[in-house]
């Protein structure tokens, strides 16, 4: 945690503001593009033969993919997830949620492309049509699993909180928890269906795909629970302590500069000016005192 809070300090200013609309706004795109021109599908999708061709954009357009395909319930799971990474967001701010989402990117990356190196060095190089989003295999390579972080993550900080959801038509409540268990549960039926079929690459491209949880959790654990009253308090309170700050700034009664200008300045009170007037230490002992 400290050498996030270290990266944090130094490239933070990078940081991407409201990332969760941006990908919200991707997903809605890709529906749109599946939709109207699904031909169109396979020049974004994640090839890693046609990425080792130069088409490098691929890398990063596959997160255009809805993370549960083309479907009715488009719109919910949107809301779900745009609720998830907001709070997300918000509660670790800008920095650390672009580290934890665009690491999730690049693991799967990774992830992709070596599981289809091992299938060049095993003779199989024609499985690399399983990458594609029409593909069969395990998943035609959307940002599912990208999704699926975020929900992991959300469940670890925020465990006890509750869901409302439609199970035919019946309002039900499911904690985030549960939420949790059950992606895990679907994570663990992957590895072990491909890790009983001996499919290496795709345990692989499994595990990448969820690495950014998996080292959030052991840097996570121990920490404890948090609750969003308990961030809200958080922010609450240094807000106030900036404020404070800005009402307190020194600033000299004669040129204005105040220690934001120059941190070097030294401000004191005169004594015998009739008020209360500050000066920094340019102007202390050659002011006209003020009776």
């Amino acid at each position: 945690m400290k050498f996030i809070t270290k990266l944090e300090r130094k490239f933070g200013k990078y940081s991407i503001p409201n990332l969760t609309l941006i990908l919200i706004i991707g997903f809605i795109l890709g529906f749109l593009i599946a939709v109207i021109e699904p031909s169109a599908i396979s020049v974004i999708s994640l090839d890693p033969e046609r990425i080792l061709h130069g088409e490098v954009w691929r890398l990063v357009t596959w997160v255009l993919m809805p993370p549960n395909g083309v479907s009715i319930f488009i719109i919910l799971t949107l809301m779900f997830y745009w609720f998830v990474g907001r709070t997300l967001e918000n509660v670790w701010g800008e920095f650390r949620y672009n580290l934890y989402i665009i690491s999730g990117i690049v693991f799967t990356d990774i992830g992709v492309i070596l599981s289809y190196l091992v299938f060049l060095l095993t003779g199989h190089s024609e499985i690399a049509s399983i990458y594609s989003y029409s593909g069969g295999g395990m998943f035609g390579v959307s940002s599912y699993f990208l999704c699926m972080s975020m929900v992991l993550a959300y469940a670890v900080l925020f465990p006890e909180q509750e869901f409302i959801t439609f199970f035919i038509f019946i309002p039900v409540r499911i904690k985030a928890k549960l939420l949790g268990y059950l992606d895990v549960a679907v994570l663990i039926y992957y590895v072990a269906t491909y890790s009983i079929a001996h499919y290496i690459p795709g345990v692989i491209t499994v595990i990448m795909s969820v690495l950014n949880f998996i080292l959030f959790y052991f840097l996570y654990k121990g920490v404890g629970t948090v609750s969003l009253k308990h961030k809200k308090r958080k922010r609450n309170y240094q807000k106030n302590v900036r404020e404070t700050q800005i009402l307190t700034r020194h600033k000299c009664a004669i040129c204005g500069q105040t220690e934001e200008d120059n941190p070097n300045l030294e401000f004191r009170y005169c004594s015998r000016c009739k008020g209360s007037y500050e000066y920094c230490s340019n102007h202390l002992f050659t002011h006209e005192h003020k009776k």
